[in-house]
C-alpha cells in the first residue's frame, strides 16, 4: 500500500524554543495512523528545493531523543530565508513534484512571518491546483509580531533572557563609584515586543532599566540627551534598553549597516547601542562618566539554559496541534494561542487564516508605551509576567547541558520512504 507521509521544515531566524515546536509535530506525526514517515527538509524551502530531505523517524528511536530535541536551541533542521514566488508557476510545479515524488499529503513550516507568507502562498497554489495536500504554519518569533496569536513561541524564554541579562549587567555596572551610562541593544526590527521585556528587569529587584526605546516610537536625539543627562544628575549609574529598529522621524534606522537586504526586504541592523553610546559621550557632558554599549545579539535567542517552560510547553503544543489540523483536513492555517486569563494564567489554542497573518505584523499598542515613549506600562508587564515563567529540566552532564543533533546529510530517495 502507498504510504502517505508528512514533511516539517524551519525557516527564520532561530529561537530556544523553536525545537519544542518540531519535537510535538514529530510525536503526533510519529503517532499518527495516517501518517507513516516523518520527513524532514534541511534548510527550509531552499534545502526542500534541493530534495535535501530525511528520515526523521528513523533518527528519533528514545524518549531521551524527544527531551534532548525539547530543550536544543536554533534549528535543529537548519534554516534558510528563501522566498518563492507569488504566481511563479515552474517553481510551484517543482514544489508540487517533490511533494508528490515522497508522497507527502502534510507539509509544516516552522517559522515567523516570512515563513507563514511562504506557507499562504504555497496553500494558495496546491488549493488552487486541485492538490489533495494539506499546508499548515506553525508559528516561531521572538519578536512576538505575528498577528492573531496573543504570543508567539520563542518569545517567552528570549524575554526571560533579556530581563535576566539587563538585571545583571545593571548590578555589574554599579560595582565602582564612577557615573556609568550602559546601552543595551535588543533584538527587534519594526515591533518593540522584546526590549519591552527589559522592564522585568525591576522585577529582580533592580531599577534598571532607566529608559526604554522602542521602533513603535520615533526617536528624538535632543530629547534623548536631555533625559539622560536629567537621570545622571540623580543617579551615578544608568542603563538603557534600546530597539536594534529605533529610527527617527523619517525612519532612518540609527543603525543601518548599509548591508543589502535579504529576498524578503529585510536589511541587516545592528550598532544603535553603539551610537547612542556616542552621542551620550559627546554630548552628556559629565565628568569621568563611563559608557557601554552592549549588544546581546544572538545570545538572547540561543539562550536555552535561561529557557522559560511555559514557552517549551506552549511551543510543543504547537507542533503538535499543528499534525492534529492537518490530518483533519484543514490547511492554509497557523496555529494561535489566545489568553483567557492572567493569573491564574489560562490559554486556548486556535487557528488562523494565513490570510489574516501573513505581511502583517502585530506591533506594541500604543497605550502600553508610556512616559514620552520611553518606558513601558503596568498592562505591559502584567502580559509579560506569565510568558517568562516556570523552569526547565535539561539534560545534563557533568554540569553541562546536552543537545540533539540530526544527522542532516543521511537524506534520502523517494523510493526509501515509499
Amino acid at each position: 500500500m502507498t504510504k502517505t507521509n508528512m514533511l516539517i521544515a524551519q525557516s527564520g531566524g532561530p529561537s530556544s524554543a523553536i525545537n519544542a515546536s518540531i519535537t510535538g509535530a514529530i510525536a503526533r506525526g510519529m503517532a499518527s495512523t495516517r501518517i507513516d514517515n516523518v520527513l524532514g527538509a534541511v534548510n527550509g524551502m531552499q534545502g526542500f528545493l534541493e530534495r535535501r530531505i530525511i528520515n526523521i523517524s528513523d533518527q528519533m528511536k528514545t524518549s531521551e531523543d524527544f527531551d534532548l530535541l525539547i530543550h536544543t536551541p536554533a534549528h535543529a533542521l537548519g534554516s534558510s530565508r528563501y522566498k518563492i514566488p507569488k504566481g511563479g508557476k515552474e517553481i510551484y510545479g517543482q514544489i508540487v513534484e517533490i511533494l508528490k515524488d515522497y508522497n507527502i499529503k502534510y507539509f509544516f513550516y516552522n517559522g515567523g512571518n516570512d515563513s507563514m507568507d511562504t506557507v499562504n502562498k504555497l496553500a494558495d497554489f496546491l488549493r488552487d491546483a486541485g492538490e489533495d495536500i494539506m499546508a499548515v504554519g506553525i508559528p516561531k518569533t521572538i519578536d512576538n509580531d505575528l498577528e492573531l496569536t496573543d504570543h508567539t513561541p520563542g518569545f517567552g524564554s528570549a524575554a526571560r533572557y533579556v530581563a535576566t541579562s539587563v538585571a545583571e549587567v545593571y548590578l555589574d555596572t554599579t560595582v565602582y563609584p564612577a557615573p556609568a551610562a550602559t546601552i543595551v541593544e535588543i533584538m527587534g526590527r519594526n515591533a518593540g515586543w522584546l526590549t519591552a521585556a527589559s522592564a522585568l528587569a525591576r522585577d529582580c529587584g533592580v531599577p534598571a532599566p532607566h529608559l526604554i526605546y522602542l521602533p513603535e516610537v520615533d526617536f528624538d536625539a535632543s530629547a534623548f540627551i536631555k533625559e539622560v543627562k536629567a537621570l545622571l544628575a540623580k543617579e551615578p549609574h544608568i542603563l538603557i534598553a534600546v530597539s536594534e529598529g529605533i529610527h527617527d522621524a523619517q525612519g532612518n534606522y540609527l543603525a543601518d549597516t548599509g548591508a543589502e537586504a535579504d529576498m524578503f526586504g529585510h536589511k541587516t541592523l545592528g550598532g544603535a547601542a553603539t551610537v547612542l553610546e556616542a552621542m551620550i559621550k559627546r554630548e552628556a557632558d559629565v565628568p569621568k562618566l563611563k559608557t557601554r554599549a552592549i549588544q546581546l545579539s544572538t545570545l538572547q535567542r540561543a539562550a536555552a539554559h535561561c529557557a522559560s517552560s511555559v514557552d517549551l510547553e506552549e511551543s510543543y503544543q504547537c507542533g503538535y496541534r499543528a499534525v492534529e489540523a492537518a490530518v483533519n483536513g484543514m490547511s492554509d492555517i497557523m496555529i494561535t494561542i489566545a489568553r483567557i486569563s492572567d493569573v491564574p494564567y489560562v490559554v486556548r489554542y486556535d487557528v488562523g487564516r494565513l490570510d489574516d497573518i501573513a505581511n502583517k505584523e502585530k506591533k506594541v499598542p500604543a497605550d502600553w508605551i508610556v512616559r514620552d515613549g520611553t518606558d513601558v506600562s503596568a498592562e505591559m508587564l502584567r502580559y509579560l509576567r506569565p510568558l517568562v515563567a516556570g523552569e526547565t529540566s535539561e539534560l545534563l552532564t557533568e554540569g553541562l547541558p546536552r543537545f540533539f543533533r540530526f544527522d542532516l546529510g543521511r537524506t534520502v530517495m523517494p523510493w526509501e520512504v515509499k
